[in-house]
């Protein structure tokens, strides 16, 4: 990833309905730990100097690997983190360097840069413990600091695009893969659907109005589910479901060479 930092003056009345405007009143006098995580030591070295003109942050830095971050914590403990994506290509290796991250210190915010920003990064990103995206394209410095500032103060960094991704997400069909003891699925991806939208409690009037189907089709379909899990009612389905089931969500987690939609 190439970075570049354009310096045009923007006007904060040009940022509206483009980025989340949130106060910095949390900002303090003292300078805020930012550890920069990047395997491009050009492109860190330019960061880091860039920002440490900066009094107002403490800059630190380590290569993008899960041994390195947890190592440059237990040394100098920041206030916020930034992990840089240097390529495309690597997005998926970066969102699980993100997450293993994450899941050892989830009360460090952490912000992903990158160079493009697509609906499965944002989505992978923010699943993974990300509270914000920052895009280097046609970007500047100072917008970073204020992003640095906002999210090390508790707050989330995204796009109205990136919020618009996470609420489509929010509103789409649960799915819920049933697997056996093999890890095997056993249903195809619209039964888990109907899977999941049963063990929310829904009837199948509800169902069938949620995936646009009709009633009969949502009867043919647990009739077959039944018939693949060995079962006869909705509440042995429901049982089956939480002792045998895992969100789609999983799917993202498992993912190793690229980045997997989960809807």
């Amino acid at each position: 990833m190439r970075l570049v930092f354009h310096i045009p003056t923007i006007e904060p009345s040009s940022l509206s309905g483009e980025f989340v405007r949130m106060s910095l009143a949390a900002a303090t006098s003292e300078a805020i730990g930012v550890l920069i995580a990047d395997s491009n030591h050009m492109q860190s070295q330019l960061l880091i100097g860039a920002l440490r003109r900066h009094p107002e942050f403490h800059i630190t830095a380590c290569d993008m690997e899960t041994a390195s971050i947890l190592q440059a914590v237990t040394e100098n403990y920041p206030r916020v983190a930034v992990l840089s994506m240097n390529s495309v290509a690597n997005a998926s290796e970066t969102v699980m360097t993100l997450r293993r991250f994450h899941l050892s210190h989830p009360e460090i915010p952490k912000v992903m840069l990158v160079e493009t920003i697509n609906r499965d990064l944002v989505i992978s990103a923010f699943r993974s413990g990300a509270r914000g995206i920052f895009c280097i394209a046609n970007a500047n410095l100072r917008l970073l600091c204020k992003c640095l500032l906002r999210v090390a103060a508790g707050q989330i960094w995204a796009s109205t695009e990136q919020l618009n991704y996470l609420i489509d997400l929010i509103s789409e069909v649960p799915s819920l893969r049933v697997l056996n003891s093999n890890g095997d699925r056993l249903l195809t991806p619209r039964e888990e659907q109907v899977v999941a939208l049963v063990a929310e409690g829904l009837g199948n009037r509800q169902i069938a109005r949620e995936l646009n189907l009709s009633e009969h089709t949502i009867k043919k379909y647990l009739f077959r589910i039944f018939e693949k899990l060995g079962i006869s009612t909705r509440v042995e389905l429901v049982l089956y479901a939480v002792n045998n089931g895992d969100p789609r969500q999983a799917e993202w987690l498992a993912g190793t060479t690229r980045i997997v939609r989960t809807a």
